[in-house]
C-alpha cells in the first residue's frame, strides 16, 4: 500500500511506527506515562501491553515512576522501543538505535531488536553499526551517495569482500 500523502495517524493505524534517533521519549514524563503515550491512539486496556513491555525490558519495570529524562541513554532507547511497541506495530522503523551507546548497551539493544523481529514485527533499520546490523539482517542495503549500491542477504553482504573493504574498514588495518 502506498502511504505517500497519508497523515501520521493514518500511517500508525496501518501498523507502522517510527523511532527517531534523538528526542524519542518525553523527558518530563515518567517511564510509565511514556508507555501510555505510545498507545494514545488505541482504545485498548493498557495494563497487558505495559506488562508485556516491562517483561521485555525489566530495567524499565524497576523505573516505572522515574522521569524519562533521568534515564541513561540505553534505558531511553529501551523506553523508546517500548513506547513504539505499545502500538503493536506490524512494521517498526528504527533510526540509528545504537548511536551514542556503550558497547554493552549496543549488544543489549540489538538483542531486543532481534527479539522484536522474532515475535513477528518487521523491522527496517538504519544503522551506523553496519556489522551488527548485517549480522542480524534478513536483507541489507548498502547506500552510496543516497543510492542503493548493493543489496542482498545480511550475512552475504557482511562477508562480501567489496563491502568489507569499502564500508567496513577491512584491509585498512582495522
Amino acid at each position: 500500500e502506498n502511504i505517500v500523502g497519508l497523515k501520521s495517524n493514518q500511517i500508525v493505524q496501518r501498523g507502522m511506527c517510527y523511532i527517531p534517533q534523538i528526542a524519542n521519549v518525553f523527558p518530563s514524563l515518567s517511564v510509565e506515562e511514556n508507555l501510555e503515550m505510545g498507545a494514545f491512539v488505541r482504545n485498548v486496556p493498557l495494563k497487558p501491553l505495559k506488562d508485556k513491555i516491562f517483561a521485555m525490558f525489566p530495567k524499565l519495570s524497576d523505573r516505572r515512576q522515574q522521569r524519562a529524562g533521568t534515564l541513561s541513554g540505553g534505558e531511553r532507547q529501551m523506553l523508546a522501543m517500548g513506547k513504539a511497541l505499545m502500538l503493536e506495530p506490524s512494521l517498526l522503523l528504527l533510526d540509528e538505535p545504537s548511536a551514542a551507546l556503550s558497547p554493552i548497551l549496543v549488544t543489549q539493544v540489538f538483542e531486543q531488536i532481534k527479539q522484536i523481529n522474532q515475535s513477528g514485527t518487521a523491522i527496517v533499520l538504519v544503522e551506523q553499526n553496519a556489522r551488527k546490523a548485517l549480522e542480524m539482517a534478513h536483507r541489507g542495503y548498502v547506500l552510496e551517495s543516497g543510492r542503493d549500491a548493493m543489496s542482498g542477504p545480511g550475512l552475504a553482504l557482511l562477508n562480501d569482500p567489496k563491502v568489507g573493504e569499502l564500508y567496513l574498514g577491512a584491509g585498512r588495518g582495522h
